[in-house]
Order: structure tokens, then C-alpha cells, then sequence
């Protein structure tokens, strides 16, 4: 029998560890837990598992993330998948969304028909996630639930709520896009909000049994809000003090291809378009640089965080997990014009110019041609690359999403 490799022989520890936490979470859950169980499910030491995770939250996410990046790969449309909601069944008529039988399984993928549709069967994805545990109405990948207890630091809270906003931007992204061409919808975003608070519970970051109800009901709920009127204007104010980005013509060495978080895929970095570096406590500004960019280009968040252990774990997750219940609801053309990229070892940071970037950062570029044509910092710096050579009459006829046409 060949010999192990010292990578082949770490693989399979962190391999090992992982499984054991899973049970060891699963049956016990994130407070109850103790690193010493997991070591002994494993059959390693203590020593053995710290050295492959620093933190039992660390720990914790890393399964997450497990469950979630090696869920099942077939992404259909949520109306060809036996047992889903069917899309706009709720809106077409007013009542409980269905749940499909033997005859949705036929294979051939249908156009989600209604936000509401796509609400509801949002919704229906989103929960087969939760809770990690054993028994629950809707098995499949685990989700961050117990948030009580993770969420016991100042500075993880605040990554958390950016994410929660970023989520929200994604699903009203996808909204927006899904809207017919002749019946513009607007921004979405505070109907995302809801839909995502609705899901999550209103009490979850105190106390997770607040947020239990019958999945069925939530789903039937979230479908509603798609018909809810929600006035949801784009007009922060802090906008027109923004300082405009500083014109440059510094030659663009892009690093090697990045995941994008959103398709799954790898990306490069050498188009034309908008790079936004933001750490996780500046998420929000996300959507300053996907309002204010032309229709036409490729706008690239990439979110930076000196603690790629947890807090880059949790960015995976969350938006990971919203990512892959929008590619099972919308069609391609429909899901978020952004690419979102974690940079873990701060090959794009440095790249950019800004190798000390960490959670507070905020920093934009204009690319063009094989060159960084502008370059903005602090507050507003993704509003004003993304803005940079706009004139009055390219903000003001914008798509209903905000880009600039």
C-alpha cells in the first residue's frame, strides 16, 4: 500500500475532523458541543484538531460551509423538482402554494412566472437547510441557526448584519432582473428584507426557538410579499458628498482566476468594469457600486477580512447558501449582474494597491483597457468608481435596477 503524502495525511484528518464535529453539532448543538467530543469521535488529540481549526466556531462553520458547498450539484428551476413549491401558484390564485408531485419531475425547466412564484419557491429552497439537526421537516444542507451563541463577539455580530444586508441585495437583484421588460418593478430591496427576515425569525439572534413555525406557513408568507406594495426609492443621503474618484491611468496586473460565490465558478479580473474591495463591516456599500455602474459593466465585490478562519467562513456560508437557492429559482439571465469573490490570502488587495486591507475597508477602481482609471477610498469609494466619467445625463436615465444605461 502506498505511503501517504504529508498533504494526503493532512486531507484526511481535516477530513475526519469534520465528519466527527458534524455528528458531534448535529447531536449536541453549537453551545453543547466540546472540542474534546469531536477529538474523541475522531480519534484524534485535542492538539490534532487545533491544528487544523483554530476555534470551535471556526469549527462550526467549516461544517456549514461543507454542507453546503458539497450539497447536491443538479440546480434545475424550483418547478421541475418533485416535492418543491410550484412558482406562482400562490399569486395565480390566492391560496397555499402546492407542493409538486411525481408529474413536476418530467426534467424540462419552466420560467418562474411571478415574483411571487419566485418568492415562495425562494423560500421553500432556503428552508431545506435549516436547522442542523437530525429529524427536521426539511432535511438537507445544514444553516447557521444557532446565532445566540456564535454571534457572542462584537465584531462577528457586525460581519453578520453586512451579510444579512448583501444577502438581501442578491435577492433583489434577481427580482429586478426576473421582472418582465414591459413591467419594471423597481428596487428590490426591502422586499428582499422581509423575505429574508421572515425566513431567518424575527427572534433568531436572540433566541432560535423564536424563530420555528410551520415551514409551509413561512413559505405561504413569503410568496404574499411578492404582491405587497412597498415604496423602496434609492436616494442615501450621504451620496452627493461623496468626493469623486481620483482619475489615473496606473497599469492592472490582476491575480490569478477567484471563485465567484454566486455561480460557483471561477472568474478573472481583466475586463472592463467596477472592482469594489469592501471588509466584512462594509457589505452595504455593495450596492452603491451596483446602482451607480453602467448597464454594460462587470462590477466585481470582493470582500476582504482579517479573519479568514471565522469571519471568511461565514461570508462562504451566508452567501454561498443564498446563492444556491437563487440558482435553483431563477434562470441564468435573472440572477445578479455582481460577481462576489472572498479574498482569503489578499491576492486582490494587493493587487489593488491596498495590501493592510482588513474588515473596515472600503475602496473601489474603475478598470479599463488594461488599466486602473480611477481610484477611491473611504465611504462612498464604490459609488465613485463605479460613477467615475458619468456625466448628468448618464445618472439620471438609469435601468430599474439603477445602473446607469
Amino acid at each position: 500500500m502506498a505511503r501517504l503524502t504529508r498533504a494526503q495525511q493532512q486531507e484526511r484528518t481535516r477530513a475526519a475532523v469534520l465528519a466527527a464535529a458534524r455528528r458531534e453539532f448535529t447531536e449536541r448543538g453549537y453551545a453543547a458541543a466540546k472540542v474534546d467530543g469531536i477529538a474523541e469521535r475522531a480519534e484524534l488529540t485535542r492538539g490534532a484538531v487545533y491544528s487544523n481549526f483554530p476555534s470551535k466556531r471556526a469549527l462550526y462553520l467549516a461544517v456549514l460551509v461543507d454542507m453546503v458547498e458539497g450539497g447536491p450539484k443538479a440546480e434545475l428551476p424550483t418547478a421541475v423538482r418533485g416535492g418543491a413549491v410550484e412558482p406562482g401558484a400562490a399569486h395565480e390564485r390566492g391560496g397555499t402554494p402546492r407542493r409538486g408531485n411525481a408529474a413536476d419531475r418530467s426534467g424540462a425547466a419552466e420560467a418562474v412566472p411571478s415574483i411571487a412564484g419566485a418568492l415562495g419557491a425562494f423560500a421553500r429552497i432556503r428552508l431545506e437547510g435549516m436547522p442542523l439537526a437530525e429529524g427536521s421537516v426539511f432535511p438537507g444542507q445544514g444553516q447557521l441557526r444557532e446565532t445566540a451563541d456564535v454571534l457572542d463577539d462584537e465584531p462577528f455580530r457586525t460581519a453578520f448584519g453586512q451579510l444579512t444586508h448583501l444577502e438581501a441585495l442578491l435577492l433583489a437583484l434577481a427580482l429586478e432582473a426576473h421582472a418582465p421588460a414591459h413591467t419594471p418593478t423597481g428596487r428590490q430591496v426591502r422586499r428582499a428584507q422581509l423575505v429574508l427576515r421572515l425566513l431567518d425569525g424575527p427572534g433568531a439572534a436572540a433566541d432560535p426557538a423564536l424563530g420555528l413555525g410551520d415551514p409551509f406557513d413561512i413559505v405561504q408568507a413569503c410568496a404574499h410579499l411578492g404582491a405587497l406594495p412597498l415604496d423602496d426609492a434609492w436616494n442615501p443621503p450621504h451620496l452627493p458628498y461623496v468626493p469623486p474618484a481620483q482619475a489615473c491611468g496606473d497599469p492592472w496586473t490582476p491575480p490569478g482566476q477567484s471563485r465567484d460565490l454566486i455561480t460557483g465558478l471561477p472568474v478573472g479580473f481583466a475586463e472592463d468594469g467596477v472592482i469594489a474591495l469592501l471588509g466584512t463591516s462594509r457589505l452595504k456599500s455593495a450596492e452603491e457600486a451596483v446602482r451607480a455602474a453602467r448597464s454594460r459593466d462587470r462590477v466585481t465585490v470582493v470582500v476582504t477580512t482579517s479573519d479568514p478562519a471565522e469571519t471568511g467562513r461565514l461570508v462562504r456560508l451566508r452567501a454561498g447558501d443564498v446563492a444556491r437557492c437563487l440558482r435553483r429559482v431563477f434562470a441564468p439571465d435573472a440572477l445578479p449582474r455582481l460577481r462576489l469573490v472572498l479574498d482569503e490570502h489578499g491576492l486582490l488587495a494587493s493587487a489593488l494597491g491596498v495590501p493592510d486591507a482588513d474588515d473596515a475597508t472600503e475602496y473601489a477602481v474603475r478598470v479599463r483597457r488594461g488599466a486602473i482609471v480611477a481610484r477611491a477610498k473611504g465611504r462612498g469609494a464604490a459609488h465613485a468608481a463605479a460613477s467615475s466619467g458619468l456625466t448628468t445625463s448618464h445618472v439620471s436615465q438609469t435601468t430599474p435596477d439603477g445602473a446607469a444605461s
